[in-house]
């Protein structure tokens, strides 16, 4: 195996975006109309033409993510119509994606839903009000802390990249201690987001993905997806839920139209509101400083008088883009080659997850398969990317992608 694999070996860390002091105000909001268009079992299709869209447009959008050869799949929704699709070969609308981080997104919309239940009283209730271990330094980190990225929890060097390869994810997660001060800095810390597994099954009596299942996945029809747990049964809260381009989309639309699904509010739409909402540069942060940021574990890709323009995000450039003023939706998935399963079994790789480099994890990966050892396309269960799934050009040319998303509009 020529190519080895990069996810064994780095957490799920693209986004590096800036972050910010406060939330401003919301992006613009738009009254969602009883008439709009919902998929059922499948998207029904319109003609750009039809919605006021040159194809050409479309076509330099789709053009500028498949000059990246890590592309797997490019979908355009407007207003909830599929009014275009592009597949890299090999690949078709059933394939399988991995989320990386998107899941993020996906799993913080249940916190809002337990808000509207009543379960958890606000997003500035105190970590330690759900997790009786929280009462050392860490008891005044709040749960908008978690989302927003300024817990102040540890963050090494290896930006628990370890994390990834332990069996039980939650008990690593548990053991990260107080560093800083909440709200000083933005870290993208990945064990933020594992502890809302703990902070959900606390709250609600059920495990994190069956809720994700059940308050959202199944009423907006995304019925055909995997969502990853650990060897010690805790649901990945912080990545890896896969399925289609097509199927992330619905997630994607549920937020474009404010939490309503069909006339159904799943999510409250002062919840979308606040996810939705300027978070600029302000903060310390540990990233690269760029002109975008954060909010409730969503990004902010453009946020000006013409665009406001969020994404859910995974490594190795997986996207939800939301426009939601315009109703629009763009996912971007790149290359997935599914192991089956759907609870991380690291195999005979176990036996080097002691050791201290990730990188040299991988190069005695990489050894065992050479030797013959072990087949790493067989020996695992787990996400995993590829070569041929790590994008490049994409983040290249991310901000001319996302100004001809915003062309898509313009009249």
């Amino acid at each position: 195996m020529t190519s080895y694999i990069n996810t064994f070996f780095a957490l799920l860390l693209f986004p590096i975006i800036a972050f910010a002091e406060h939330h401003g105000e919301p992006g613009r909001i738009v009254p969602i109309d009883s008439s709009a268009e919902y998929p059922q079992q499948q998207w029904r299709v319109k003609s750009p033409s039809d919605l006021g869209i040159t194809e050409e447009k479309i076509n330099h959008l789709f053009d500028l993510s498949f000059a990246d050869s890590a592309t797997q799949a490019v979908v355009l929704i407007k207003d909830g119509f599929l009014v275009g699709e592009r597949y890299a070969a090999g690949f078709d609308k059933s394939s399988y994606g991995t989320s990386w981080s998107m899941a993020k997104s996906f799993y913080a919309s249940l916190i809002g839903i337990s808000i509207d239940r009543g379960e958890i009283a606000s997003l500035d209730d105190k970590v330690a009000v759900y997790l009786d271990y929280f009462d050392d330094q860490r008891a005044e980190i709040s749960i908008r802390d978690l989302l927003d990225m300024t817990s102040g929890l540890e963050m090494p060097d290896h930006e628990h990249e370890k994390m990834f390869f332990a069996s039980d994810h939650l008990a690593y997660a548990r053991a990260v201690g107080f560093e800083k001060p909440a709200q000083e800095k933005f870290e993208y810390n990945n064990v933020n987001s594992m502890l809302l597994a703990e902070i959900l099954e606390n709250a609600t009596g059920q495990k994190a993905d069956v809720l994700l299942k059940e308050r959202v996945f199944d009423k907006i029809g995304l019925t055909d997806a995997t969502l990853w747990r650990d060897s010690a049964g805790n649901p990945l809260t912080y990545c890896c839920v896969d399925t289609t381009a097509r199927q992330y989309s619905r997630f994607g639309l549920l937020f474009a139209r404010s939490g309503n699904w069909n006339g159904e509010q799943i999510i409250s739409e002062d919840y979308v509101n606040q996810t939705f909402s300027e978070v600029w540069t302000g903060l310390e942060s540990s990233t690269i400083q760029q002109d975008r940021g954060y909010s409730l574990h969503w990004w902010i890709s453009r946020h000006d008088e013409e665009a406001v323009i969020f994404n859910a995000s995974g490594k190795f450039g997986q996207y939800i883009f939301v426009d939601r003023e315009n109703d629009i939706v763009f996912t971007r998935i790149t290359k997935y080659h599914p192991t089956g399963g759907s609870v991380q079994d690291w195999g005979k790789l176990s036996y080097v997850n002691w050791l201290g480099s990730v990188d040299f994890r991988r190069k005695a990966a990489e050894v065992l398969d050479a030797l013959g050892i072990i087949e790493l396309n067989n020996a695992i269960k787990t996400p995993v990317t590829y070569d041929d799934g790590t994008s490049k050009e994409f983040f290249e040319n991310y901000q001319i992608i996302i100004e001809s998303l915003v062309e898509i509009s313009r009249q």
